[in-house]
């Protein structure tokens, strides 16, 4: 089994209530619970800021199309479609 690690946070009283009621709900403490939403979030923001470092690192390369661009090429689509 890996270590853990204990931390301390401080919650409102209407979010420890609903802490409680989902603890309640799903047979599970409170720690289990935080530490399911702490992991969540860890991956889910680790996931984002990878996806924007893959833009920035685009951008550095020169790969990517400015608004003018995107626009004319739009404007060209809808002209092709209007003369279809």
């Amino acid at each position: 089994m890996s270590k853990s690690a204990v931390i301390t946070a401080r919650l409102d009283p209407e979010l420890l209530a609903g802490l409680d009621r989902l603890a309640t709900y799903y047979d599970r403490s409170r720690a289990w619970l935080v530490a399911q939403a702490v992991e969540r979030y860890v991956r889910d923001e680790s996931a984002f800021s990878a996806f924007i470092q893959e833009g920035e690192d685009a951008i550095a390369k020169g790969d990517y199309v400015t608004h003018d661009q995107l626009v004319a090429e739009i404007d060209a689509m809808l002209e092709g479609r209007k003369a279809a």
